[in-house]
Order: structure tokens, then C-alpha cells, then sequence
């Protein structure tokens, strides 16, 4: 998987210059013989797009901040206290994303970072995050497990892929992501850009 992630040359956004940017960091880590993936359950917070959802660790890049890199890095001290260092390596990157645009015309750049944790840890989250889950990605691979939900957006209704996995949905773009990053192990055709299943 190392080597399909080192070899991937991921996307990236032609107007990445002109919009908002942010960083997040996917954490694999081998569990009990299976490997799983680090996701967070947003708070509940009046203001944030993404309040109450399933996602990654990340969030907005700052002044001091001197690349995607440092912003995923430093989000992920803030929001669960995983200090990720010289032992925790980042074995690769996947294609920066569009977040829907809230103010101004350029959205914002996700930059996704991939990260290998071989080491235990324990979590202390700030009050961005309601909860930290390790999902294994077995669970994700099958697709039987893949279902369909409705998003309600300015009055349509929007059929979108989803993942319930002990209750918490996963879908939007964290599952984007998922979807990139399983394409990659499996060397399958992207899932990313025709978004089905």
C-alpha cells in the first residue's frame, strides 16, 4: 500500500492560489491484525458546515502555518492531542478536494495527507470534537456495507453514498477521500469521479 502511495500523483486544484486552504490528516494504523483509519465526530457547533459529522483531523491553514503539511500536522495536535512526529511517517498524499464555497468565489483547497501511526496512543480532544473512532477499513472495502442517504441542499434532495458505521454516517468529502485511498490499495478504476455504489 506504502508504494501504490508513493507513486501516486494525486490532483490538484488549478485555482488552489486564489481560494481558502486547509489540511487534513488520514492516520492508518494496524489494530489487533486489521488496519484502520483514524476518524473524528465533530462537534455540535452553530456556524460550522461541518458540525456534527464524521471527518479527519485538519482544519484551516493559518498565517504562521508554511504548507498543507504543517497545517495537517498542527490540527491534529489541537483537535485530538496526537503530537504525529519523525516516528509516524506520512507515506503519501491524495487529490486536493473543493469544499462547497460559503463566502467568496473560490470555495476552499482540501489538501489530504496520509500518515502511518505504529505506536499506541490515547486522545485528548479539544472542543471541536465530540469523538475520535478508529474505523477498520475491512468494513469499508465491502460493499455491502455501502449505502445511500438523501442531502437536503437549497430545497433538492440529492442522493449521496454513505457509510453508517456504529451509528456515526460517513459520507461528503471524508468519504471522498475513503474512496480515493481504497482505490488506490485495490487498484481499482477511481470511485472518486463517478461516485456510485
Amino acid at each position: 500500500m506504502e508504494a501504490k502511495l508513493t507513486d501516486h500523483r494525486p490532483g490538484r486544484k488549478l485555482l488552489r492560489r486564489l481560494s481558502k486552504r486547509s489540511a487534513v490528516a488520514l492516520i492508518l494504523q494496524v489494530r489487533d491484525g486489521e488496519l484502520h483509519i483514524l476518524m473524528i465526530k465533530r462537534a455540535e457547533r452553530e456556524g460550522d458546515p461541518w458540525s456534527g459529522q464524521m471527518a479527519f483531523p485538519g482544519g484551516r491553514m493559518d498565517p504562521e502555518d508554511a504548507n498543507g503539511f504543517a497545517v495537517a500536522l498542527r490540527e491534529t495536535a489541537e483537535e485530538v492531542g496526537l503530537q504525529l512526529g519523525s516516528g509516524d511517517p506520512c507515506i503519501g498524499r491524495l487529490s486536493e478536494l473543493n469544499a462547497r464555497p460559503r463566502r467568496g468565489t473560490f470555495g476552499m483547497t482540501v489538501s489530504p495527507f496520509v500518515f502511518r501511526l505504529d505506536r499506541e496512543v490515547s486522545f485528548i480532544p479539544n472542543y471541536e470534537v465530540a469523538d475520535v473512532v478508529w474505523v477498520p477499513l475491512e468494513f469499508l472495502f465491502n460493499t455491502d456495507n455501502r449505502e445511500q442517504m438523501v442531502w437536503k441542499i437549497r430545497g433538492l434532495d440529492i442522493a449521496m453514498p454513505c457509510y453508517m458505521y456504529e451509528g456515526r454516517r460517513i459520507w461528503g468529502l471524508s468519504l471522498m477521500m475513503l474512496d480515493e485511498l481504497m482505490d488506490l490499495v485495490e487498484g481499482r478504476n477511481p470511485r472518486r469521479k463517478a461516485w456510485r455504489r
